[in-house]
């Protein structure tokens, strides 16, 4: 039998509960909102959300979370951004400071156009499962550079779109809003290995 792991979703702004319902499809996965710091001490992995990077930085400063959510990295909790998660997690970002800084990864934000010019594709991600997944690109960043250490998962158009460090993952698009579970599959795996 699967141990049961907690994986949080940061519940402050964003599409919080698609991420959820796809965590409650995952044997073994007790999803959790976050939104005090009690919560994030609670989970064993979480994931930040799309939404507007700016708010949800705003916001975790506003509720106390910002600071023990970097040290909770540092100290190795895994977290899955999803693309404005992976605007925070970047060391850097063109043409503005970055947020947490903790992915070795540079990012673009809005670097496939306005709302107007998202997209969706299907993509087979060998790392995350062995059929096409479909891709949901929103007011997009892409990732434009990756660390010596970053392992890259997928591109689209020429650029890095999904990216892991050690435990920490990025992408680009939205797996949450697929209907598919695949991604967050693939990080409860990345979550158990941290608790075992």
């Amino acid at each position: 039998m699967t141990p049961p792991i907690t994986i949080g979703v940061l519940s402050l702004q964003g599409s919080v509960e698609e991420h959820l319902l796809s965590l409650s499809r995952c044997e073994g996965v007790t999803p959790r909102a976050v939104k005090t710091v009690r919560a994030l001490q609670q989970a064993d992995g979480l994931i930040l959300p799309g939404g507007e990077s700016t708010a949800i930085v705003r916001l975790l400063r506003a509720f106390g979370l910002f600071e023990p959510l970097r040290e909770r990295i540092q100290a190795g909790m895994p977290v899955w951004g999803t693309c404005a998660g992976t605007i925070l997690l970047a060391k850097d970002l063109i043409d503005e400071p970055p947020h947490l800084g903790v992915m070795d990864i540079t990012v673009r934000r809005n670097a496939y156009g306005r709302q107007t010019d998202s997209f969706t594709v299907s993509d087979t991600i060998p790392a995350v499962s062995p059929d096409p997944l479909p891709l949901v690109f929103i007011r997009a960043p892409w990732i434009e550079k990756a660390g010596p250490d970053v392992q890259v998962l997928h591109t689209c158009r020429g650029h890095i779109t999904a990216a892991r460090e050690g435990r920490l993952l990025a992408t680009t698009f939205h797996p949450e809003l697929t209907g598919q579970s695949a991604f967050h599959r693939y990080f409860a795996a990345v979550v158990r290995e941290s608790v075992n």
